[in-house]
């Protein structure tokens, strides 16, 4: 069984950024939000990757069938927090300071490019996005001085551009093909035809960046914020099941795609046999997981400012619920190590003939990841993945 790739860690954890609160300051839930909010992202990849099939009856399958495409958004949108903390959430550096940020990204986006190579190159049953992520950080970098409207308005024009103009670009570029696994992604693959094409997964990222300039510890800001993901989440999922019935022949051809031959999957629904890869252009209404079209990056964004939000709001309104997560946190806080240790058991391990216990793999997964978390934490300020990228980056401060 083949896997989908379903979202790396950020690069750096809100843990890790200087100049924001020390735990126990007010509004900090907005800052172990953001690390709780990567942990469920974690335990939502690791259910893609090694969990049951999605579409089953029960809370399981409906589970797991939420985590399809949603944790990668998530994510992606985590790694627009990245950046913007890198480079100065609220008030972007600029001058020395400036420079030494971009630099920092730039080290950092190398770093994830290099690693993500050689993930691939293991040949595991899965796409790892490590490389995408770090072409993603390149690419927003010059958007890093503009303020939360036109970062969100690029986010908005961006989504609404770059799936119509990848569709066209299909027959250039070769459509959606995937390499055999253990071949390093080129650029084609990195900017149109892999598992995460920029051209149509950006857009989470500049959103990321747009919610991050704003001022996360106000009320009014979180109400707004929730009832933003409330109305894209509709406007994507519900646009697509009303424009799938509307328009004519659509939801058929949509379904003809489904049955035709795909990327074997653990969704139900061959993640590239629809969208804007599908042979019918109605394939741009649907917005199942990894469709790339654009009520697809709408939905997929609403639920993660949904989920962001309802984080920060939990952290900081039930200290308790901040102690019990605190292994889920430290899951977040560590997540590139998180995502490397995953990729790297799928390669030891023989998980594949689990078909049947697939379930208990998951848990197994999840609880290792925990644990070790958990008492790397104890000791450790940093993973031991994003201390070494933090020593990497740490020349950058004798830029003058």
């Amino acid at each position: 069984m083949t896997h989908h790739a379903d979202s790396p860690p950020a690069g750096a954890s809100s843990s890790e950024q200087r100049g924001e609160p020390s735990p126990g300051a007010p509004g900090v839930g907005r800052l172990v939000g953001l690390d709780l909010a990567r942990g469920l992202a974690v335990f939502g990849m690791y259910a893609v990757h090694v969990g049951p099939a999605p579409g089953q009856d029960g809370v399981i399958g409906l589970l797991m069938e939420l985590a399809q495409g949603r944790s990668s958004a998530l994510f992606a949108v985590l790694a627009g927090f990245a950046v913007a903390l890198i480079t100065g959430r609220r008030t972007p550096k600029t001058g020395l300071a400036g420079r030494q940020a971009v630099a920092k990204v730039i080290i950092r986006a190398v770093i994830l490019m290099a690693l993500g190579t050689a993930l691939t190159l293991t040949g595991t049953p899965v796409v790892p996005i490590l490389a995408f992520y770090g072409l993603f950080f390149l690419l927003v970098l010059p958007l890093y001085l503009l303020g939360a409207k036109p970062l969100a308005l690029i986010a908005v024009g961006w989504a609404m551009v770059g799936p119509q103009l990848l569709y066209a670009l299909k027959p250039v570029v070769g459509g959606r093909v995937f390499l055999s696994y253990g071949q390093a992604d080129g650029p084609v693959s990195l900017f149109f035809t892999g598992g995460y094409p920029a051209l149509t997964w950006v857009p989470f990222v500049i959103a990321g960046m747009a919610v991050a300039r704003l001022d996360l510890a106000t009320t009014t800001v979180r109400i707004r914020l929730a009832l933003t993901g409330v109305a894209l989440a509709v406007t994507g999922y519900g646009g697509s099941w009303l424009a799938l019935r509307l328009v004519p022949g659509a939801a058929e051809a949509v379904r003809k795609a489904e049955e035709g031959p795909g990327m074997s999957s653990m969704s139900s629904v061959s993640p590239d046999s629809i969208g804007i890869f599908g042979d019918s252009p109605a394939g741009m209404l649907a917005a199942a997981p990894h469709s790339e079209a654009t009520l697809s990056i709408v939905g997929n964004t609403g639920v993660a400012i949904l989920v962001i939000t309802a984080c920060m709001v939990a952290m900081d309104a039930f200290p308790r619920l901040r102690r019990l997560a605190r292994p889920v946190i430290a899951v977040g806080s560590m997540s590139l190590t998180a995502y490397v240790f995953h990729i790297v058991a799928l390669w030891l391990l023989d998980t594949e003939e689990a078909t049947v216990q697939r379930f208990y793999v998951l848990l197994g997964f999840i609880a290792s990841v925990t644990v070790i978390a958990a008492l790397w934490s104890r000791f450790f300020q940093r993973g031991p993945l994003e201390w070494l990228m933090a020593r990497a980056t740490g020349f950058t401060r004798r830029i003058q």
